[in-house]
């Protein structure tokens, strides 16, 4: 048996494995802060989204409010309605910018 042909395979497939085993967790490492900042926008993005949830939810009440007084034209109402909503979606934007 020629025991310089036996060893040929093994010792590149062992230098490989251990190259491959040695690179994996700096990979992982490196994603760490960036995984952070993503979860912080994703927290940024959930307040303003509830911000203008809740500014939907106030522009309906104003309007039904503003319909049940004969008051104001149906005009009105909508206008009023647009307003509240612009005030919700400034009030998004103020918290996604910070």
């Amino acid at each position: 048996m020629n025991w310089k042909s036996g060893l040929r395979v093994p010792v590149p497939t062992l230098v490989l494995a251990a190259a491959a085993r040695l690179t994996v967790p700096v990979t992982a490492h490196a994603q760490t802060s960036g995984m952070e900042r993503r979860d912080d926008r994703r927290d940024d993005r959930k307040g303003a989204r509830d911000t203008r949830q809740t500014g939907r939810e106030e522009a309906r009440d104003a309007k039904q409010e503003c319909k049940k007084g004969d008051e104001k034209s149906r005009a009105e109402c909508r206008q009023t309605k647009r307003n509240t909503k612009q005030d919700a979606r400034k009030d998004a934007r103020e918290i996604k910018k910070d």
